[in-house]
């Protein structure tokens, strides 16, 4: 099982919890610093981060898999399990692969479904 501590914004004051998961396997496991412990079944680990995230709208995700502009693509999903994805751009064909649980504090969002949306958009952005 591999770990990552990431950083976390509940109710303005930051915090760390770490995230477990194992290669292979789309199951995340989120332990918070009060010993809270849940876990997290999807398509891949970037949906069970989409599900940790919907759980738990309280909380800010300060990772690269929050971002409104990541996404996963078919073939960085069964290649990586979703733990690396696309940081897409506008007008930009070529995304950059990130991994979801690396640093990010800006354009953060709990939804999805407005990163599924995002991704749409992007994608009528570079047809020709």
């Amino acid at each position: 099982m591999k770990s990552r501590e990431i950083t976390i914004i509940k109710n303005g004051i930051r915090d760390s919890a770490v995230i477990e998961y194992e290669g292979g396997k789309p199951t995340l496991y989120l332990l918070l610093s009060n010993g809270t412990k849940k876990t997290y079944t999807a398509m891949d680990l970037y949906d069970c981060f989409g599900v940790l995230r919907a759980d738990m709208k309280d909380t800010v995700f300060l990772c690269k898999g929050a971002k409104i502009n990541v996404h996963t693509s078919g073939m960085s999903s069964h290649m990586s399990n979703g733990l690396v994805a696309y940081e897409l751009t506008m007008g930009q064909p070529e995304g950059e692969l990130v991994h979801i649980f690396s640093y990010e504090e800006n354009d953060l969002t709990n939804d999805i479904q407005q990163q599924h949306d995002f991704c749409q958009r992007w994608a009528e952005s570079v047809q020709i």
